[in-house]
């Protein structure tokens, strides 16, 4: 199953993406500028092959809903997001809302 569907933090508006796959769940929170994601994402290869598109992206583990990865601290952060003040250890939520 696929859901897309808005969220609202702090009066800015995101999609939400959530994706069921067998034994895991891929999720994603974004806006048009950046977005963070579960543990599928591999921040080393946007920062290291994939450098020159200047991707702003946060990664956190372990979180199987939106709602837990809106919550959860970053594990990883690309060089971008870091330009934008997001670092690892941020919640997702406050990550997202640098991302405005």
């Amino acid at each position: 199953m696929v859901e897309v569907y808005p969220i609202v933090i702090e009066e800015q508006t995101f999609i939400a993406v959530s994706v069921q796959l067998p034994k895991t769940n891929l999720l994603v929170v974004k806006n048009d500028k950046g977005y963070i994601m579960c543990g599928a994402l591999d921040v080393g290869l946007l920062n290291e092959k994939l450098k020159d598109r200047k991707v702003i992206a946060g990664r956190a583990v372990g979180v199987k809903t939106i709602e837990q990865l809106l919550e959860a601290p970053l594990e990883s952060v690309t060089y971008e997001a870091e330009n934008l003040g997001i670092h690892k250890g941020i919640i997702g939520k406050d990550a997202l809302l640098k991302m405005v």
